[in-house]
């Protein structure tokens, strides 16, 4: 099984990020306004940036990491996968 980071860029332009095995489900759940709490009022939302691990735990630390990050600094890894 694969597990995703990811961040979505919502209708509001804020980043949320966060992780999943199935990552087009998760889209379209979070787009149903099933998904999290922050992104419900928010939709639509897009994907903007993900990353794929073989583990839960590496998804989840690198999850952790993202979400340290200040909102310029995911911008710039946004801007440097799209290079």
């Amino acid at each position: 099984m694969k597990y995703y980071v990811y961040i979505l860029q919502c209708s509001d332009e804020s980043l949320y990020t966060g992780y999943t095995n199935d990552l087009e489900k998760r889209i379209e759940t979070h787009n149903n306004k099933k998904g999290a709490k922050y992104t419900k009022p928010r939709t639509p939302v897009s994907l903007k940036y993900y990353e794929k691990f073989e583990t839960k735990s590496e998804a989840l630390k690198r999850e952790y990491e993202i979400k340290q990050l200040t909102r310029k600094e995911k911008l710039k890894i946004i801007k440097k996968a799209c290079e």
